[in-house]
């Protein structure tokens, strides 16, 4: 009698170990489970906006987990983002698109702001209209050539917003510019510092030794302060859609309105989205 007492207690204490460890385990699991989740939008027909899949590659090719959609999907996508991050299955979300895919991105940061999840980092590449950045998004990268695609703050919104004029660049169009090495280079460097950020890691590193530049916003809620300028002279803008206008004024840096970065050259630096000069802006 006393032999099967003493199995029995040790059955029963082993039983116990082996539920505590497997909740353990499951625990551990799940906190694994969680995991930052990039988004990348193609353009029209999905076929003209190649230049992010081999984004989403160079970024897996880092740890980084990426996936890519045409951007009709965007909606579906924000409910799933929604579903996982509430479930804590993935986390920080990074939406990145071009073109149509870049005014998607837009819009599905704000859909996910309406539900109450925040978004880290968004990247629109020539995007074919201007947007309001939502009070959930944290930093907004916005790389285009068109001068009415500026984004801008929205109401409640106190990330950094940073709008890099390309159009100087005549080896950049609307076609290529989700292609651009440099550029690519640029957003991989501010997904790593949003993704070792979340890890509890020291801010990335890119390829020239720069880490991306976060702008600071003012107490007072108003435009953030301007970034690094470039230390490489002007080039000639390509005429009709570059950061000035034909009287060769550039937008204004006020309340309610984006910090404007000076054209990207060449040879410029990867942290070289500066603020112009204020003066009046000439778009929505």
């Amino acid at each position: 009698m006393k032999g099967v007492m003493r199995r029995s207690w040790r059955l029963t204490t082993l039983g116990a170990f082996v539920i505590a460890l497997s909740l353990c385990l499951g625990s551990n699991a799940g906190m694994a489970q969680s995991r930052a989740h990039v988004y990348l939008l193609r353009g029209l027909l999905n076929i003209f906006s190649l230049g992010m899949d081999t984004l989403a590659e160079e970024l897996s090719r880092r740890g980084v987990y990426a996936t890519v959609h045409n951007h009709t999907e965007w909606q579906s996508l924000a409910d799933q983002a929604a579903a996982n991050y509430r479930a804590g299955k993935e986390g920080p979300i990074i939406l990145i698109g071009h073109s149509l895919g870049a005014d998607a991105v837009m819009e599905m940061a704000a859909y996910l702001g309406r539900k109450g999840i925040p978004v880290a980092l968004v990247v629109p590449f020539d995007g074919t209209q201007s947007f309001a950045a939502s009070e959930n998004v944290g930093r907004v990268v916005n790389l285009t050539q068109r001068e009415y695609a500026y984004m801008r703050r929205g109401p409640g919104f106190h990330g950094s917003l940073a709008n890099v004029d390309v159009s100087s660049d005549p080896n950049i169009d609307h076609i290529n510019i989700d292609k651009s090495p440099r550029l690519h280079a640029r957003v991989i460097s501010e997904v790593l510092a949003v993704v070792g950020s979340h890890r509890g890691e020291p801010p990335a590193v890119s390829a020239n030794g720069t880490k991306p530049v976060q702008a600071s916003a003012p107490a007072n809620g108003g435009a953030p302060k301007p970034e690094a300028a470039p230390t490489t002279p002007a080039a000639p803008a390509k005429p009709g859609n570059g950061a000035t206008n034909s009287s060769g004024a550039t937008p204004a840096v006020d309340g309610g309105m984006p910090t404007i970065a000076v054209p990207e050259r060449g040879t410029a630096r990867l942290d070289s989205d500066a603020a112009a000069a204020p003066k009046p802006a000439t778009h929505p």
